[in-house]
């Protein structure tokens, strides 16, 4: 009887491992589906791309308003701006990231899915980045500026040659993390009808009823990720090299 067990518990394995095997062949390989998974992540990677950028673009302009806003010198006009960012920091970062995709999906109903997906992620990356600059340019010694200014520059030069410069690369590896995060955040453009990886691996398991494209596009995402920390990390050994020579 412990014989026939046995062998029964061997079949039984061996079943499911060669059901699990045809499963990855219909999710991945038949009628050249792996190319849907590539597209998808070019998607993913192209959303994440361009959001970065936008929330570096944004981020920084926020930065600067909440700086000068700030101060305990600053003018009405840098205490109203400081304001309205503060706003828009609170907003984006109290609402949820798929809420703010289908409200400005309904609002550029003009555009395709894609790029409302880009305006979307940069707009809240923006917010997250925006303190991530607003820590690299306290950061600075106030004396950088009085240098600047006392070689003639003015306050907007002294800020845009001397002190955004260090800032930048004190926080060239939070950004580059704050890119590794938007690349696994993008998995929700799904919502709004974009063709990611996770949108595909989707697709394909709801036509055909299986559970492999999951891990499949699981696995990208990790290898992507595992990938992207790598560069970060040779990033953070080349700035520490910098620094020390």
């Amino acid at each position: 009887m412990e014989v026939m067990a046995t062998l029964w518990q061997g079949n039984l394995f061996l079943s499911s491992r060669m059901s699990w095997i045809d499963d990855l062949k219909r999710g991945l390989i038949e009628e050249d589906r792996w190319k849907l998974y590539i597209e998808g992540i070019g998607v993913t990677l192209s959303i994440a791309a361009v959001a970065c950028l936008m929330g570096i673009f944004i981020g920084v302009i926020v930065a600067v308003g909440k700086y000068y806003g700030s101060r305990s010198n600053s003018s009405f006009f840098w205490k109203v701006v400081a304001m309205i960012c503060d706003v828009y920091t609170t907003v984006i970062r109290g609402t949820p990231i798929v809420l703010q995709l289908l409200i400005i999906y309904s609002l550029t109903v003009w555009t395709r899915g894609t790029y409302a997906c880009m305006i979307g992620f940069g707009i809240n990356s923006g917010a997250y980045i925006s303190e991530i600059f607003r820590s690299g340019i306290n950061s600075i010694d106030i004396g950088q500026m009085e240098a600047g200014r006392s070689l003639g520059l003015s306050e907007g030069t002294t800020m845009l040659k001397i002190i955004l410069p260090q800032a930048i690369k004190n926080v060239l590896p939070a950004l580059f993390n704050e890119f590794i995060a938007l690349v696994k955040e993008t998995s929700v453009a799904g919502y709004i009808a974009v063709r990611d990886v996770t949108k595909v691996a989707s697709s394909i398991k709801g036509t055909y009823f299986i559970s492999s494209p999951l891990y499949v596009a699981a696995v990208m995402y990790l290898v992507l990720v595992l990938f992207l920390t790598f560069l970060q990390k040779r990033l953070e050994r080349r700035l520490a090299r910098s620094d020390r020579s």
